[in-house]
């Protein structure tokens, strides 16, 4: 910890507390070349995940019970367990605390939850993009279903 005092880069701990609430520690530290004391607080950062530009052009924060909803609504009557929806999640969550942007759109959310459904469930796959495309018409929703057929076709040739 750099002194405010001198800004020497080293000083060292004499007392560490808690304060009052217990969400921090305190620490009296004094600076090793000046030898003047100071105290410094030290608190958990919190995880702050990016801001979710809807197609609209809405902003709302990230919501992980909305994520696990859609989820479980695709995977109804599915053999896919809640644990393994908790599991697509986290991923989830760590692509998007991993990408470091401030904001993400609510179609990269959801392209990422169909890759994740894709290799767990293609059935649960299929109903999530239904409902998350919004097909129109049987036509897309047919043009979907093929090009699923299709990457499945390629993964069992090369397996």
């Amino acid at each position: 910890m750099k002194c405010p005092f001198c800004s020497f880069a080293d000083t060292r701990v004499i007392d560490s507390r808690p304060d009052k609430d217990g969400a921090a520690i305190r620490r009296r530290r004094e600076c090793e070349s000046c030898a003047r004391r100071f105290t410094t607080h030290e608190r958990v950062e919190e995880v702050v995940f990016p801001m979710i530009l809807k197609k609209d052009g809405r902003r709302e924060a990230y919501d992980r019970g909305k994520v696990i909803a859609g989820m479980k609504k695709a995977c109804e009557k599915r053999p896919v367990s809640i644990e393994t929806i908790e599991k697509m999640v986290e991923r989830l969550e760590g692509r998007l605390l991993e990408s470091g942007e401030k904001e993400v759109g609510s179609t990269v959310i959801g392209e990422w939850i169909m890759n994740e459904l894709h290799e767990v469930d293609e059935v649960a796959y299929v109903r999530f993009a239904s409902v998350y495309r919004s097909f129109r018409d049987i036509n897309e929703f047919m043009s979907e279903l093929q090009d699923l057929l299709k990457s499945e076709q390629i993964k069992k040739r090369t397996q």
